[in-house]
């Protein structure tokens, strides 16, 4: 008799606010695990959003999606932060960050009452020095801990890249790396189509740029807040890790001496498998473009020291 238990595979999902139930809506409509489980410190929230969800497996099926508690992260094969404090309007993501580390202390140790095994995936901002702080506090590998990083602002920076030279987005080969946030730094040595160099004159780079790094802001302003495009990153991160892709996405991981800098999680490009990350790719960056990489490591250790005080 064969005594092999089958396991579905699970994603758990902590924080039911548009983040959070926006990425929980692409894995059930792309059906990229057998079940979705909700956490909010509102259950009332999650129950509803999970019944929402419930009335249209008819017309989708193949996923269960349920509201529970953290005893359902046990087994899962990924858990999914986007519980924090939100930004508001003139907020920056590191005004973010003492309010959101206390947050997570709690979140993460609860996590891993149940869970030792998983995937960590870190949306909440600041997202970078939250994916830090949940490293330490969940004593996981680097591997298993992985931000969501600059892949969406990479993704903007291609699609304003595409808009000005009318080519598909996809077909735009291009990184922002650093900081998920205000120190991002545009790799415009590496951007290329085919591989062939991109021809763009410096007042256009600054404003493709001003408008990828104020992408959110503007968003924010215009709506209250973001997540159609976060929720579509967390789904290919997923997707990459389920599915064994090893998929180069730009996500944030722990650096080790990366082009000098160390002991920082910040958007690199990366393997992304079953295993998280598997390997960190170094890129060729420029003079300026390494001093600016610096300059936002620098910022974000500075940050995370004054946590650490």
């Amino acid at each position: 008799m064969n005594s092999t238990i089958f396991r579905p595979s699970r994603a758990v999902i902590i924080g039911t606010g548009a983040v959070g139930t926006t990425t929980a809506y692409t894995l059930l409509l792309r059906k990229r695990v057998a079940e979705i489980v909700l956490i909010d410190i509102n259950h009332d929230k999650a129950v509803g959003e999970a019944l929402d969800m419930n009335h249209g497996l008819p017309f989708v099926g193949g996923v269960k999606v349920w509201a529970g508690d953290y005893s359902d992260c046990e087994g899962a094969d990924i858990i999914i932060v986007t519980a924090g404090a939100s930004q508001k309007p003139g907020e920056t993501r590191i005004d973010l960050l003492k309010k959101n580390a206390v947050i997570f202390d709690e979140i993460v140790k609860n996590i891993t009452k149940y869970n030792q095994d998983g995937i960590l995936l870190i949306a909440t901002n600041p997202v970078d020095i939250l994916s830090y702080v949940t490293l330490k506090v969940s004593g996981f590998p680097a591997n298993r801990v992985i931000g969501s990083g600059t892949l969406l602002d990479s993704a903007r920076y291609r699609y304003l890249l595409g808009k000005h030279k009318h080519i598909d987005p996809r077909s735009i080969h291009a990184h922002i790396v650093g900081e998920h946030g205000d120190s991002e730094v545009p790799v415009w040595s590496l951007a290329n189509v085919a591989g062939i160099g991109l021809e763009i004159d410096e007042e256009d780079k600054q404003k493709i740029y001003d408008s990828t790094k104020n992408a959110a802001y503007e968003i924010i302003n215009a709506k209250g807040a973001t997540f159609y495009a976060i929720a579509l990153a967390l789904d290919r991160i997923v997707t990459a890790i389920m599915q064994n892709e090893s998929a180069v996405l730009n996500v944030s991981t722990l650096l080790q001496d990366y082009n000098g800098v160390s002991d920082v999680y910040l958007g690199v490009p990366c393997v992304v498998d079953r295993t998280g990350v598997r390997e960190i790719l170094d890129l060729p960056l420029n003079e300026e473009e390494t001093i600016l990489f610096h300059k936002s490591a620098n910022k974000l250790k500075s940050e995370i020291a004054s946590l650490y005080s």
